[in-house]
């Protein structure tokens, strides 16, 4: 009878769980077309300041988010509508999980941002599916990417040059030199950011 039940309820949690693309499955043509146009024509626009100033704008705004909000809150997943810009695999997550993601990707762009910046390709090509968080993060990873986020920007401002000849290819958008990688981290959290207000939004409410 115990046994039953377990997998009686196993069963419920997964049937919770909805059926999605997998990871990395991408963006609908046209939204990859577009949103490539336009990240690099506002890329081209935004200098390396206002690059900074919007990822640490963005910072601040998601933690304070996140502040006060219990671990329940922040573990529970929460099922969105797909936002331009977010592939499906990604409309399922948590507030950690989402914090986990940006601090996976931040600490790569980092390492894409010095090496290009030291004229020298990175080691492998970058991959979606591999920047997708775990489902068991914890909340200490809130501290980690608070920590990650001021890394990265002492990191960026060692790089002497950001309009790198040398560049590298984002898996959606193709190649890109130092200065467009660096300002793909800003718009990248405020995508996530209003990610992050939907999953609030569709919280249970106390």
């Amino acid at each position: 009878m115990r046994l039953y039940l377990h997998i009686a309820s196993m069963t419920q949690k997964a049937d919770l769980i909805p059926q999605l693309a997998a990871p990395g499955a991408g963006l609908p043509k046209i939204e990859r077309f577009v949103a490539n146009l336009m990240i690099r024509w506002k890329a081209a626009r935004t200098s390396r300041v206002q690059a900074a100033d919007t990822f640490e704008a963005e910072r601040g705004a998601i933690l304070r988010l996140l502040d006060g909000r219990d671990a329940s809150a922040l573990s529970q997943p929460v099922l969105i509508k797909r936002l331009p810009g977010l592939e499906d695999s990604s409309r399922f997550w948590s507030l950690l999980m989402v914090i986990d993601h940006l601090r996976i990707v931040n600490r790569d762009i980092a390492q894409v941002i010095v090496s290009l910046g030291s004229g020298s390709l990175p080691e492998g090509g970058a991959s979606i599916a591999a920047m997708k968080p775990s489902p068991q993060v914890t909340p200490t990873v809130i501290a980690e990417f608070d920590r990650g986020c001021r890394d990265f920007a002492d990191t960026v401002a060692a790089v002497a040059e950001l309009k790198t000849a040398l560049k590298y290819a984002h898996p959606w958008f193709g190649s890109m030199d130092a200065a467009t990688w660096h300002f793909m981290t800003g718009f990248h959290m405020q995508l996530h950011h209003q990610q992050m207000k939907l999953i609030l939004a569709g919280l249970p409410q106390p």
